[in-house]
């Protein structure tokens, strides 16, 4: 019990770091730990990247919206924000997407009864038509866009890209340079040439109605249950499509949504491993090497690690959201953002080989223009979402 104790600090710890820090993902540490264990079995090593992964979830959103920097889990969590940190109020936005993680994350442990009885022959469902599904998906989401051609274009080039550098055999961890490209590098690059200001951020929590948090949680259970299920879907598409549910959403009920998804996903994906053998994420795959077949017990073991992380990633993303908060503006956000897109560069040298740079200029390109287009991001997505439709259809 100790054992695991420890495992799961260390996971929080671990969660805390990858969230913080741009470039760094749980999966780039869950791959690392997998090839230097030496036992095939440990229930230890599981608890800990269960810890980390939920913790991750929480902190992920924090250079999201001070740094610019996201993941492909919290790349629309920019757009509102950014907009809340240009008016001084990032720490709320950032708390809104914790209260979002933590109460998705009690959400997801309260319907996993439900959902474990009925996912095995919801996957055979959608096993059978995934294709289909993801296509009808991409095209909703490009035609609720005003300026339909453009989106068109962007989700094109970026599935074009998302080919290539998947099918590459020399670039490792190929998804570090292209998510990093078009979701993190570009906006910084943005930020330097605009010489954007940050003004002095208030340490204020923003208020939303238990109306439009019911609203939020509840239209965001359909979509995560969808996306545990679908590869290629992340939490950016399921919070657009959760928004669909409403005539009107709000950017505070927008920045719960996305932070309960981005939690609920991760939760049920370890839940979908568990009964049906199969991982729908990077930590969950890794899980799958260390525990082939995850019994009932250590599941409810993995269950209560889960919630314990979220209790204590919600304290821990309040802490670091203030010190963001005070800090950010003693400093000079352009050369912040200079700063971090160096980091990234020696990041995705380092991990993919040299010839990722070239997918990070790429993706950088594609993500300037997606601005310049004025296009919504989440089209972008089109990077994982085209391999995955081809996969699945051929």
């Amino acid at each position: 019990m100790l054992e695991l104790f420890l495992s799961f600090l260390a996971g929080v710890v671990a969660g805390t770091i990858t969230g913080i820090v741009p470039g760094i993902h749980v999966n780039l540490i869950a791959a690392i730990l997998i090839s230097l264990a030496f036992k095939p079995y440990s229930l230890p090593l599981a608890v800990f990247i269960v810890s980390m992964s939920i913790t991750h979830t929480f902190l992920d959103f924090l250079p999201s919206i001070f740094l610019g920097a996201p993941d492909e889990d919290t790349a629309l969590s920019i757009l509102p924000g950014h907009k809340m940190l240009l008016k001084g109020n990032g720490y709320g936005a950032l708390r809104l997407t914790a209260v979002g993680s933590l109460l998705g994350l009690f959400l997801a442990m309260i319907l996993l009864p439900f959902f474990i009885f009925f996912s095995s022959h919801l996957y055979g469902f959608i096993r059978k038509f995934m294709g289909y599904i993801l296509i009808f998906i991409s095209t909703v989401l490009i035609l609720k866009e005003r300026k339909k051609f453009f989106a068109l274009f962007i989700f094109l080039i970026s599935g074009i890209l998302g080919l290539i550098t998947l099918n590459f055999p020399l670039i490792k961890q190929p998804l570090l340079p292209l998510l990093n490209g078009l979701f993190g590098t570009s906006l910084l690059t943005i930020s330097f040439i605009q010489k954007v200001k940050i003004p002095k951020q208030k340490l204020k929590k923003e208020r939303i109605s238990k109306k439009e948090t019911i609203k939020a949680l509840s239209s965001s259970v359909f979509s995560s249950t969808l996306v545990s299920f679908l590869p290629g879907i992340g939490a950016s598409q399921a919070a657009v499509i959760s928004s669909s549910f409403w005539k009107r959403i709000n950017e505070k009920m927008f920045l719960v949504m996305l932070g309960s998804i981005n939690t609920i996903v991760m939760a049920l994906s370890f839940s979908v491993l568990y009964t049906v053998g199969k991982s729908r994420t990077g930590s969950a795959a890794a899980i799958q090497r260390i525990l082939p077949t995850i019994t009932s017990k250590e599941f409810i073991t993995l269950v209560l690690f889960m919630i314990l992380s979220g209790i204590l990633s919600f304290f821990l993303c309040d802490f670091f959201g203030r010190f963001f908060a005070r800090k950010i503006t003693r400093i000079n956000y352009r050369w912040l953002c200079f700063s971090i897109l160096m980091l990234i560069f020696i990041i995705t040298a380092t991990i993919s080989g040299p010839l990722a740079l070239l997918v990070l200029v790429c993706g950088t390109s594609i993500g300037i223009l997606t601005h310049c287009l004025g296009i919504r991001k989440m089209h972008m997505m089109g990077c994982l979402l085209v391999p995955t439709i081809i996969n699945t259809l051929s």
